[in-house]
């Protein structure tokens, strides 16, 4: 395979601009780039749409130190995309994807179609629409930066209650795309995945969402589909403890991200609604009227593990849920972004769902590897969950206006 021409310096025009991104030569599937190239001639610059800003009208930055869609307020709804490169890709592919796909969601996520979209009310509504990249191992074997990419993302540990499936699991590089409205995000994400197929396959995608907006009180922490408040324990945004828990110091190329533990967790619901409130509680060690915990306080109080019932015998389990995944340390903490998934019943009518675990932090093998080691060992929860995906990933700092997501690795 003859390697992409060189890349020329940048054009003013938009249009320009996108066919610099693309690029002759840049495709490694069947077929070229003629779809793309016919798009071009479809393009509608300046083209508006008449929108409500009542409605959905809110907009998340995408340029900043930091990637949005990590400290954001978890939207209702959510896609997390895993591509796997083609054979044959390299440093200029992966530059050449990465900003082809970093303009896009700069443009959709302030409701702007991406260059050469011609359909500017799709995207109008944003609703609070982010886009968050991660790179996972392939990514860096491809840019020649193999050394580079964390041992705990390579090859996260094995744990002893994970059964983990093939097509929920793994992935080159990771899209993770959320927003208040369905409409939005269904668009940015298919006009992503177009733009990336010459260069990438999908390797899975799963949905996700939350209770609406506005459903509950503001700062109200979401429920699953077990009815519990799910990230109880999550660091305040614009905190020092949120920056020190999710944001990384180094190296340079990744100062200002982070790391993100993608995990399918699914739950046998059945089981668990016909369970006793009390049990419920027991095995958590917080109310599910409102995630208290069940020696007294507020949801965001830890239970007493100390506290005694009449018969002196431990109100706390050591095996309860709450016990088990709290951090130790201050490296062990995590910022947890769940979203509930139910992809319906399967043929024997039992239920498909459960929760799509995002977990952010600056090192994950000192805060989710021995988190999710004590929970494999002994946790209440794990008769009714069960670890049947996972994936790693290194998210790197946010870039300005004018970079690309993972400029400062790639180059």
């Amino acid at each position: 395979m003859s390697l992409p021409p060189s890349e020329p310096s940048e054009p003013s025009t938009g249009l320009s601009r996108r066919r610099l991104l693309l690029g002759g030569g840049a495709t490694l599937a069947g077929g070229g780039l003629a779809g793309a190239a016919g798009a071009l001639a479809l393009s509608s610059p300046g083209v508006a749409a008449v929108v409500d800003p009542w409605k959905g009208a809110q907009t998340v930055p995408f340029h900043g130190e930091h990637q949005a869609g990590i400290e954001t307020a978890a939207q209702a709804h959510a896609r997390f995309l895993a591509l796997d490169l083609r054979p044959g890709a390299d440093a200029d592919h992966v530059r050449r994807l990465l900003r082809l796909l970093t303009d896009d969601a700069a443009r959709l996520t302030q409701g702007t179609v991406p260059l050469a979209a011609g359909d500017p009310e799709l995207p109008a509504l944003p609703s609070r629409l982010t886009v968050t990249f991660g790179f996972g191992p392939g990514l860096f074997d491809a840019v020649g930066r193999g050394d580079d990419c964390p041992e705990v993302i390579r090859e996260l540990p094995a744990f002893a209650t994970d059964r983990l499936q093939e097509r929920w699991s793994g992935g080159d590089l990771m899209v993770q795309v959320c927003a208040d409205d369905a409409i939005p995000l269904s668009y940015a994400l298919r006009r992503l995945v177009r733009d990336a197929r010459d260069l990438a396959t999908v390797r899975w995608c799963q949905t996700g969402f939350n209770p609406a907006r506005g459903s509950e009180p503001d700062g109200t922490t979401p429920r699953n589909l077990m009815g519990q408040r799910d990230g109880t324990a999550n660091p305040s945004a614009d905190t020092a403890e949120f920056g020190s828990t999710v944001w990384s110091s180094g190296p340079d190329w990744l100062k200002g991200g982070s790391m993100l533990v993608f995990r399918r967790i699914r739950m046998d619901v059945d089981t668990w609604d016909d369970l006793g409130r009390p049990a419920k509680e027991m095995a958590t060690a917080r109310r599910l009227s409102d995630g208290s915990p069940v020696t007294g306080g507020s949801e965001t109080d830890d239970p007493d593990t100390t506290a005694v019932d009449a018969q002196g015998l431990p109100v706390v389990a050591a095996e309860a849920h709450v016990v088990r995944a709290t951090a130790r340390t201050d490296a062990e903490r995590m910022l947890r972004r769940g979203f509930s998934y139910d992809d319906g019943p399967d043929v024997d009518g039992n239920p498909d769902c459960g929760l799509l675990f995002a977990a952010y932090q600056a090192d994950a093998a000192k805060a989710f590897v021995p988190v999710q080691q004590r929970l494999a060992e002994s946790d209440a929860m794990n008769t009714w969950v069960t670890h049947v995906g996972s994936a790693a990933f290194v998210v790197p700092p946010g870039c300005a206006e004018g970079e690309f997501t993972g400029q400062a690795l790639v180059g």
